[in-house]
């Protein structure tokens, strides 16, 4: 793998926070709200955002929109269209511009596919989380394994490009279950997969059912042979590891994430967004409100929700910068971790890393991590940024 030249790019990113239910691994930013949304009007808070966070950071040209939930597709079509027409009406908008929206593979959201088309999505990523019924319900999720492989076929009529999520390391789940429920799962798609370890996060139903030990999760070495088998098979079948848990076709990687992971900027627009922007020549960390109905008083009385905005100094921003980056298959480039920090990655901690395996440094000089690495990377960037 050659150093990638990477073309300026510049994200947003539109949450929606709302759910049908709770899944009991999640720890994100949604909420189950029994009445119904008044859409029209969250839908006018995000345009004003919109228009306030363009106002910050002006003469920015877009080249990728990811709406994130939460549930995206709860969301009627002409609200993800006056979204979408809000980010065009103040920003430039690249003619390529990839934009993604989240689903759930329900047989009702699956009917909205072709109306989320004609409003501007051109890719989706549904959430399909496992491929048996027994799964699914243990993880919470409402619809079959049925219904999930019939919505992913409406997607591919519908949408150039989709990707779904499974989620592994799965109470009681072998080597050879995941083999197989990977070999079927890359059968479905097209371009892109999502596959992510199962992690017990604080305050969630699942971390209080491991603390009781009601909940039994692989041990280590288990989740080891099972990310392994990840790589193995995903390799084999055309799709490598362009980051640590996204697998795709060479070409075909989510360029909405890549400006994370890269370090480039992205404003973030509705309920718990993030945003990194750089204004007046000093990168921002932007969060909003979390709380949905706060957030949408906010955003009425003064024009956005934001309730932090810090400067990063540069520590914090090279930091951030090695953080993302060794996430990615193609690594970082040490010269501009320097540039951002004002000093060196220390030689005798990258050649004590190289001779254990855990990273590469190719003749341009770029820094990856190994494959034996990856499964250590909290480690490895410690080290390196100590």
């Amino acid at each position: 793998m050659t150093a990638i030249d990477h073309k300026e790019a510049f994200g947003v990113y539109v949450h929606w926070p709302f759910c049908l239910s709770k899944c009991p691994y999640c720890d994100f930013n949604s909420h189950v709200r029994h009445a119904p949304i008044d859409e029209e009007r969250y839908a006018r808070a995000f345009a004003r955002e919109i228009a306030t966070t363009a106002a910050r950071a002006p003469g920015r040209e877009v080249t990728s929109i990811f709406l994130g939930g939460g549930t995206p597709s709860l969301m009627q079509p002409q609200t993800v269209g006056a979204v979408l027409d809000a980010i065009g009406q103040h920003w430039h908008v690249a003619k390529d511009v990839e934009v993604t929206l989240e689903a759930n593979p329900t047989s009702v959201e699956a009917t909205r596919f072709r109306g989320y088309r004609t409003a501007g999505v051109n890719r989706v990523s549904l959430g399909v989380q496992a491929l048996d019924d027994v799964s699914l319900k243990a993880l919470g999720r409402l619809h079959t394994a049925r219904e999930a492989l019939d919505a992913v076929a409406i997607a591919r009529t519908i949408f150039d490009r989709y990707s779904f999520d499974l989620i592994y390391a799965r109470p009681d789940q072998t080597a050879q279950m995941w083999t197989d429920e990977l070999k079927r799962a890359i059968s479905e798609a097209a371009e892109h997969l999502s596959l992510y370890q199962l992690t017990i996060e604080p305050e969630t139903p699942f971390f209080g059912l491991h603390a009781a030990g009601k909940l039994k999760v692989p041990d280590e070495a288990v989740a080891r042979a099972l990310y392994d088998v990840t790589q193995e098979v995903c390799a084999q079948q055309g799709l490598p590891s362009y980051e640590i848990s996204n697998h795709a076709r060479p070409g075909a990687e989510c360029r909405h994430n890549l400006v994370y992971w890269r370090g480039q900027q992205y404003a973030g627009v509705g309920p718990g967004a993030h945003a990194r922007l750089d204004i007046d020549g000093r990168r921002h960390a932007i969060a909003t409100e979390k709380r949905p109905e706060t957030w949408l008083m906010r955003v009425e009385a003064q024009g956005n929700g934001v309730i932090a905005d810090d400067i990063l100094n540069s520590e914090e921003r090279a930091d951030e910068f090695l953080l993302m980056g060794l996430r990615l298959a193609e690594g970082i480039d040490p010269q501009r971790y320097k540039a951002l920090s004002g000093r060196a990655l220390d030689p005798r901690r990258i050649a004590l890393l190289k001779d254990e395996g855990a990273i590469t440094v190719d003749a341009s000089g770029w820094l990856r991590v190994t494959k034996d690495g990856f499964p250590l990377l909290d480690a490895v960037v410690a080290d390196l940024a100590a």
